[in-house]
Parts: C-alpha cells; structure tokens; sequence
C-alpha cells in the first residue's frame, strides 16, 4: 500500500469549483500530481437519436460507466499508464479517441458522485467536499454552458432547477458527510496553502513545496 500512487476525491456541487481546485493543486504539486475527471466517463448513448440524448438526467448518478471509472482508478493506484475517455457535452456523446493517461504519485479526481458509491469512496485516500451556495454555483454553470457548452441561458436555468438542484439535494450534497475536509467555496489562499501542506504531510512526504503559488485567477471555477 505505501507504493502504491495517492488518489484525492474532489467533490461537490454543480459549479462548485472542482475542476478550478484540481487544476490549481495540480499546479501547486507540480510533475507530483494530474487530474481525472468525472465527467469523462459519461455512458455512451451513440444509437439514440439527438433529442433522446439530451433527455437523460446527467445529474444522476447512474449516468456514469462505474466499471470504466474503477478500472481507471485501480490502474492509476498501481502506477499503471491507461486510456480514459473523453465526453462531448454538446452532441452528448463519447468522443471516438480516447486519450493514454499516465499516472502520478498523486492522481487528482474531481467529479459530482466519488464518495456516493462505497466501492469508489474506499479508493481514495484524502476525500474533499466543495461547499458552494446554489446562487454561486449556478452563476458559474451559466457562464460555462453558454460559453463552453452551446447553451442558451434559459435552457441552462431552467435545468438547474428542474434537475440539478433537486439531484443535489439527493445524491451530491449528502457525501459531505463522507468526506475528509470540507471547504467552503469561494475558498481563500488560507485554505489552499493548508490543503496543500495536508497532502504534503499525510501523501507525499518528499515533496518540496512551492514558493510561487499558482495565480488563482489564471484558472476559472468550474
């Protein structure tokens, strides 16, 4: 077990910030360190039609190829390179290339369910939940759906409502119990120097670290 590569859940709402806060430890950790997404490992539905596709409910947890993500996790925790997927958010569908993931001491995993299936919770040795205010995190879903994604405003509010808060109160927010450290978002420097000398201590006790943190406004919330 003390060989084996470090994996860190990054969890929480829609918007809360996962993917800015990986982004950002995995600057602050340097070659240490490289993400995994969630999102990633959406089922593919390539024979249904368009309209079918944007029906599913991608906020529920059973939207995920579980199998697909926990053999990535074990390859990663072994040290062995794998392929992950990639997912089209606008077609809904899985990209036809997948790309060769090399794993690092530390792997960071950021995404809505890690610490909702207990198989995948036991993965992972530091667990982190993303405290964010709906407002906020809505806010920031907009600004990325209707830039990233090819959303309009009123279609990305009135899922938000529909289903994603409602999916939140289900399946996301209740992990929060499971979960090693709590962050409140928007997080401060306080809390990310302090997560970082968490990982240094309890993950990699031979890390050096940084003097010139990661500038937080290079990164976007997500």
């Amino acid at each position: 077990m003390k060989n084996q590569n470090k994996l860190i859940a990054i969890t929480g709402g829609s918007g809360a910030g996962k993917t800015w806060l990986a982004g950002w430890l995995q600057r602050a950790l340097g070659t240490n360190a490289a993400c995994l997404s969630l999102d990633d490992f959406y089922l593919d539905h390539p024979t249904l039609p368009p309209e079918a596709r944007a029906e599913i409910n991608f906020d529920h947890p059973d939207a995920i190829d579980w199998p697909l993500f926990e053999r990535v996790l074990d390859a990663c925790r072994q040290g062995r390179s794998t392929q992950t997927p990639r997912y089209n958010f606008t077609t809904h569908t899985r990209l036809p290339f997948w790309d060769d993931f090399a794993p690092t001491p530390v792997v960071l995993v950021e995404g809505l369910w890690l610490l909702w299936q207990p198989q995948i919770l036991e993965r992972f040795d530091l667990k982190i939940y993303l405290d964010c205010a709906a407002q906020l995190r809505l806010e920031r879903r907009l600004m990325r759906d209707v830039a990233e994604r090819g959303r309009s405003a009123d279609s990305v509010r009135m899922q938000f409502w529909k289903t994603v808060a409602p999916m939140h109160g289900q399946f996301v927010a209740p992990q929060a119990k499971w979960a090693d450290i709590i962050l409140r978002a928007p997080t401060d420097d306080r809390q990310l120097r302090e997560l970082v000398e968490i990982i240094e201590m309890e993950l990699l006790p031979n890390f050096t670290p940084a003097t010139n943190w990661p500038d937080r406004e290079e990164l976007q919330p997500a």
